[in-house]
């Protein structure tokens, strides 16, 4: 993207990263999760593993970021290291399913919840094939997308107001859950054993599976490379946002689960209503106003973390559109500096979703997907100092090569277990993106007789 001064701060970028991560996933995906590990010690080992995986990645992608700060981030990566086919199938799927298909599932999680205060809203059709629900969903994608056409700095303002009100949200969460063990007596026992019958491959691969809700609650992160081209002294500015942003939230993360097994009884949270976790567990503090609480936090959480995808998910497609991999006025910036035509193709694409009501599926069979581009971008980070070793890198992975290699056999044994498990999920997902590659040919094809 061209150069001026509307460029993004470590503030900033660091903001965008917590604000994607931070959706409803920390609400709800620990009933799930509960349901398949049996113990409270389980339950956290999981989620301080995620920790350690998603912050390995972070740490690892630093080098990248800051060697090749462009517009599209990742998918630059990929093609880079391994050529454009496997940059398009990663973009292909970004547009497909991962980002269009969060984008859906988290404004109708926004609408859903908005139901609290107004009844009105409700998955019940208004016509044929539109509910309420579904009209607030889209209407809250086109208003944020619309948003975006405006500076970049503008949509950083927003969402650094609504990632500062999330995190200061969650520390409320974890505070009442300090106040309510410290003032009443212990309700029930905790079973802190995370390893019941000993450690053996069926129980790490259980392990593995359940720990995709918590991964996929912790995604996201990487979003902040899609706008490495508009960010202000990227060299610096990248890892330490990556470093920064994944750190705070991941740390969040396990905090509030920690106070989740402290006050509510294990078989509470495996049986919470609708998976609600969260929801049950401010009832017990705060009675009913913890059910209106509950409601706000995760609609300021899902309207901060919607910005947050739309605002840098446009970034990529904008990229492929150059390459002439995309449609072509994807490729065209608007007078803020905005790819305008991205945001108008994603939010048309993430509202025909929203109607479809498929993306919940969708997003199941994506995050076998997801794991396996992550890996694969890290090993462009070994490939890319040994094909480019030239390439100016102001920053260098911490720890290499024991830090990516860690990840990609931790990241790797999570995808075997996906694949002997949950082979319904996992086999669809890849196939999602094979399915991009006659799309490629066919674009390149296309590009030739042009």
């Amino acid at each position: 993207m061209r150069q001026n001064d509307n460029k993004l701060s470590l503030l900033d970028a660091s903001m965008i990263i917590m604000g994607s991560m931070i959706g409803s996933g920390i609400f709800i995906v620990s009933a799930g999760m509960a349901r398949d590990l049996g113990s409270a010690g389980a339950l956290l080992l999981a989620w301080a593993l995620t920790a350690v995986i998603t912050w390995l990645a972070a740490l690892s992608y630093g080098e990248l970021a800051a060697a090749m700060p462009r517009a599209g981030g990742q998918y630059v990566y990929l093609r880079e290291a391994f050529g454009p086919l496997t940059g398009f199938l990663y973009g292909w799927t970004l547009f497909t399913v991962i980002q269009s298909g969060t984008i859906a599932a988290v404004a109708v999680a926004f609408a859903r919840f908005s139901a609290v205060f107004w009844p009105q809203i409700s998955p019940d059709p208004i016509l044929p094939f539109l509910s309420s629900q579904q009209l607030l969903a889209i209407a809250i994608v086109a208003l944020l997308s619309v948003f975006n056409f405006g500076k970049v700095k503008n949509s950083a303002l927003l969402q650094n107001t609504f990632t500062f009100g999330k995190i200061g949200a969650l520390l409320f969460m974890f505070g009442a859950g300090i106040w309510y063990v410290f003032t009443h007596e212990p309700q029930h026992p905790i079973n802190w054993n995370p390893i019941p019958d000993g450690v053996n491959f069926s129980w790490l691969s259980l392990l593995a599976v359940a720990m995709t809700g918590s991964l996929f609650s912790a995604d996201a992160w990487n979003n902040i490379t899609f706008t490495a081209g508009e960010i202000r002294k990227p060299e610096r500015n990248l890892p330490l946002a990556l470093i920064i942003g994944t750190g705070t939230v991941l740390s969040i993360y396990f905090l509030i689960n920690l106070m989740y097994v402290h006050v509510l009884p294990f078989d509470a949270i495996k049986n919470a209503p609708s998976d609600r976790v969260g929801t049950a567990f401010l009832h017990v503090i705060l009675g009913d106003t913890g059910l209106y609480l509950m409601a706000g936090l995760i609609m300021l959480s899902t309207f901060g973390c919607l910005n947050g995808i739309i605002l840098s998910s446009a970034r990529v497609y904008f990229a492929m559109a150059k390459d002439g991999l995309f449609f072509k006025r994807a490729a065209q910036l608007n007078k803020n500096e905005s790819p305008q035509y991205a945001l108008i193709i994603q939010m048309i694409w993430a509202s025909l979703l929203t109607l479809s009501g498929s993306y919940s599926d969708l997003l199941n069979y994506v995050m076998m997907a997801v794991l396996l581009f992550y890996i694969i971008t890290i090993f462009a980070l070994f490939k890319l100092r040994k094909t480019k070793p030239a390439m100016e890198r102001p920053y260098r992975a911490i720890g290499y090569p024991v830090v990516p290699i860690l990840y990609i056999v931790l990241a790797g044994f999570v995808c075997l277990s996906l694949l002997l498990l949950k082979p319904s999920y996992t086999w669809p997902g890849i196939g999602i993106v094979a399915a991009g590659a006659p799309v490629y040919f066919w674009l390149v094809r296309k590009k030739k007789t042009t």
